[in-house]
């Protein structure tokens, strides 16, 4: 248990070992798989990094999920909490990010991690820039030099190449909309209570001065949740009553 616990706390810098075993296997082997596996792997690889400058360094997406964004009265448990942030990261990361790797003949299954790298600008580049009145947020680098540039390649490859067409775009944004919702429905619902037992550390929270700067521009103050945020808090709610 304790072990687990060491793991819940620094999940994203002990990833970073599979990374590099990763980073080795993906070069080994590179020409023993199509373009688009190599774009979903390279993805994922960049995912790590990703995580590890949301978590590590220079950290603070535990303030911006649960302060910036969702203005917690909690915002070491609720709604996202060390248990779950790890969950999604590495279970919803590899099923969402990898597992398409492992269809080499379904491009349009290949190409939707790469779509999912828009959704993430969206969050780190627009949302949470707009409320922070920033131009950077932890997260938005790997976002913007590594996960980007793979979707622009992919988006050009496919269509030069004629990969997915018609009926298969559709497949693919439908696919990744129940691949979203079921994120969402496991890490602000499921696994969101605000009894839980897995708190943020103190210094999880205050990295890159996130509650400082959230708490002078007024965001640290609770308000009513409206649209889909609000639906999900409402489903929330009646999942844990005893909130």
């Amino acid at each position: 248990m304790r072990a687990f616990r060491y793991y819940v706390r620094y999940w994203y810098a002990l990833d970073l070992i599979i990374f590099v075993i990763l980073a080795g296997l993906c070069a080994y082997f590179w020409k023993d798989i199509n373009v688009l596996q190599r774009l979903v792997w390279l993805n994922y690889l960049a995912l790590f990094i990703h995580q590890a400058e949301e978590y590590g360094w220079p950290g603070g997406e535990p303030a911006i999920m649960n302060v910036v964004l969702r203005h917690s009265d909690l915002p070491d448990r609720f709604p996202l909490n060390q248990f779950s942030a790890m969950f999604t990261n590495t279970v919803w990361a590899f099923v969402a990010y990898f597992v398409p790797f492992f269809f080499p003949n379904v491009a349009w299954l290949l190409f939707m991690p790469l779509i999912m790298n828009i959704g993430q600008f969206m969050v780190h580049g627009v949302m949470t820039n707009l409320q922070l009145r920033s131009i950077y947020n932890p997260g938005l680098g790997a976002v913007v030099f590594l996960h980007l540039p793979l979707t622009v390649y992919g988006f050009i490859y496919v269509i030069q190449n004629h990969l997915i067409v018609g009926i298969d775009w559709l497949w693919c944004i439908l696919t990744l909309m129940v691949v979203m919702m079921s994120l969402s429905v496991t890490t602000y619902i499921v696994l969101a209570t605000r009894k839980s037992r897995w708190p943020f550390a103190p210094e999880e929270l205050q990295k890159f001065g996130l509650p400082e700067k959230a708490k002078r521009l007024g965001l640290d103050q609770p308000r009513e949740e409206k649209g889909p945020l609000g639906l999900i808090s409402r489903m929330q709610r009646k999942i844990h009553p005893n909130d």
